[in-house]
């Protein structure tokens, strides 16, 4: 199977789905350093006049060191067959694995962004935006309470998406 790329809103998937049930690989990096993460919350739509991607990175986790330093980032869908992967990228951090040997999935340095070979789906994102979430800017109390009793809250990343590669 090869790469095409598209353009944003020629997809036809259901992005609830996507994010919700398929979940998402958030990466950024480079050849000398690279992570990525697997986010269960994201957004997308258009924002400033630009198709943009919105992702949510907790402070203690590993990936946020490599978005805050860059300027791109990537968010990947992985086909069903492998999911699994996501139990390395969700329960182990790149701070004490090596995330790659334990998933077997193949990093790609072609675009600005690393991404992984054996996605289905990969957005390339430029950085425009990122804003810690404030505590006094919950308005539903329980909301907070749920979502972070240890207050440990995510940093909102929204990146404009440059390209969207799909397998064909």
């Amino acid at each position: 199977m090869s790469w095409r790329e598209i353009k944003p809103g020629e997809g036809t998937g259901n992005v609830f789905n996507t994010v919700g049930k398929d979940w998402l690989l958030v990466g950024a990096g480079d050849e000398n350093g690279h992570n990525a993460m697997t986010a269960s919350w994201g957004l997308m739509g258009v924002l400033w006049g630009e198709p943009v991607a919105e992702v949510f990175i907790r402070p203690s986790r590993y990936t946020k060191k490599f978005v805050d330093e860059n300027d791109w980032f990537s968010i990947q869908v992985l086909p069903e067959a492998l999911h699994g992967a996501h139990k390395v990228f969700g329960t182990m951090s790149g701070r004490d694995v090596d995330k790659v040997k334990e998933s077997g999935l193949t990093p790609v340095f072609t675009e600005k962004a690393p991404y992984y070979a054996e996605a289905r789906t990969v957005l390339i994102l430029r950085k425009l935006y990122a804003e810690p979430f404030k505590e006094e800017a919950f308005l539903v109390p329980e909301t907070r309470e749920r979502n972070y009793p240890e207050r440990d809250y995510h940093t909102a990343y929204v990146g404009k998406i440059e390209k969207i590669l799909i397998r064909d």
